[in-house]
């Protein structure tokens, strides 16, 4: 199943998208949450009621006249990869690392699907990077590796976009990362269930105003989805609805000859095989 949080002019409601219709959560199951971290506590027990609910044909909301947002508006941490494809790392000239790079996004960056991603005034180094994205379903602190993908409800998409001169001004890529309107997160979140276990051999990439940027495939990773989760449940307690970007592959704007940087009154698109497209025009900051 694929869930998504759109806005309505009663306010924000979850949603499960099939085809190009959206059926309102609260429509299927009378005392469903209201909100995205609420359906993903509710668990197992409240996906098979959706499921039974679900018609097998049904008009629903057309997709495309809703207001998508953020699939989890407001997660509690944005943890994110950086490094964690064999070519990425090689184009840029970087070892295969043995431990993963790790930096956190705010909420404050977060852009929903179809809106824009904002390039600052002070820089002109925007960069794409497409990311399969973990969802977290259940507190997991300390999980062995082999229990990791017990703990993973679903999976969505961020564009990871990087301010790259400001990413390079330190040794830590916090600035870098962390400008208001750099990171699109959505359409909506693919349930674990609905894709093969870790959300392996799936084709990922990126489409910059119709062109292929990117277009690899999720065995590339050096850290698999439960290698990543049982290494971030050590360090902190990872909660329901906390997202976790799992890095970009090879073909990043930086690495290109010459640099290839989006700018204001692009398209981008990017997709992951399974969960959908995430897409948003690039605007100049006001």
């Amino acid at each position: 199943m694929h869930f998504a949080t759109y806005r309505t002019s009663t306010g924000e409601k979850v949603g499960v998208v099939q085809a190009d219709a959206v059926f309102a959560l609260s429509d299927l199951v009378s005392d469903a949450p209201e909100d995205m971290i609420g359906v993903i506590k509710a668990g197992a027990e409240l996906l098979a009621k959706v499921k039974a609910a679900l018609p097998r044909q049904g008009v629903g909301i057309p997709l495309a006249s809703v207001e998508l947002l953020p699939p989890v508006p407001r997660p509690g941490k944005v943890l994110c990869l950086g490094l964690n494809y064999a070519l990425h790392a090689k184009e840029g000239g970087n070892p295969i690392p043995d431990y993963p790079s790790l930096f956190i996004r705010l909420q404050s960056t977060l852009v929903a699907p179809n809106a824009p991603i904002i390039r600052p005034t002070v820089s002109e180094e925007l960069d794409y990077e497409c990311e399969l994205t973990i969802v977290i379903g259940k507190t997991a602190h300390d999980v062995p590796e082999e229990q990791a993908l017990d703990y993973v409800f679903g999976y969505t998409i961020m564009n990871d976009v990087s301010v790259r001169d400001f990413q390079r001004k330190t040794t830590q890529w916090t600035a870098g990362k962390n400008f208001d309107g750099t990171g699109p997160l959505g359409p909506v979140i693919a349930t674990a269930d609905s894709l093969p276990p870790g959300a392996r051999g799936l084709r990922i990439s990126t489409r910059l105003n119709g062109t292929t940027m990117q277009d690899s495939d999720t065995s590339d990773m050096i850290f698999s989805v439960a290698r990543t989760v049982s290494l971030l449940s050590q360090i902190t307690t990872l909660e329901p609805g906390d997202v976790i970007a799992t890095g970009t592959p090879s073909g990043v704007g930086y690495a290109r000859k010459p640099p290839v940087w989006m700018k204001p009154g692009d398209v981008v698109e990017v997709e992951v095989e399974g969960i959908g497209v995430l897409r948003n025009p690039v605007a100049e900051a006001s």
